[in-house]
């Protein structure tokens, strides 16, 4: 099967490093900055309502940190599924979009991070909460476009013809239904 049209080269990884066909690595990747974000952003919460803030400040700045990694990894491979769309169509700009967020989100959150380090370790740095909020909510815009992406516009998602296999019936079951009619 050749990549003749956009929407199957869309379909298709550009090269192994960003997954095999039907399986996608970022999508997978990205779970790692929402969950360590959203888990830093519970242990802020806490830490407010804390006597021992420390203990949650310090969690939270960690999570972060762990959640820029992510991030990076996650982009890689967000840019290698971005050059597999054609320039000019609805799918390319609206990864680009995407893309643009998911930098402003990194940027916010790297903010947070250094907001962190200069921040007393005794007190809820609310800097850097701030700006891990406003992260969290460019991330749930930028979210839903990654959404849009891959269940509207297709995009690394299998071919229809091979998702169709889904759906017919195994050997087993047509066994089952021809002997219950009987």
């Amino acid at each position: 099967m050749t990549d003749t049209t956009p929407l199957r080269r869309a379909k298709r990884p550009a090269n192994p490093i960003a997954g095999p066909y039907g399986h996608p690595f970022h999508p997978l990747l990205v779970t790692i900055p929402i969950g360590v974000w959203v888990a830093a952003f519970i242990f802020d919460l806490a830490a407010f309502g804390s006597d021992r803030p420390q203990d949650f400040t310090r969690g939270a700045q960690w999570l972060i940190a762990i959640g820029l990694v992510g991030a990076v990894l996650a982009a890689c491979a967000g840019l290698l599924d971005l050059t597999r769309l054609e320039a000019g169509t609805k799918a390319r700009n609206t990864a680009l979009v995407h893309m643009t967020l998911n930098l402003v989100v990194v940027a916010l959150m790297l903010g947070s991070f250094l907001v962190r380090l200069n921040a007393d370790k005794d007190e809820v740095s609310v800097g850097g909460f701030i700006l891990s909020l406003l992260g969290l909510l460019v991330l749930a815009v930028s979210g839903w476009l990654g959404g849009k992406l891959s269940y509207h516009y297709g995009v690394r998602v299998a071919d229809e013809e091979t998702q169709v296999m889904g759906f017919t019936e195994t050997t087993t079951a047509k066994t089952t239904t021809q002997t219950r009619r009987r």
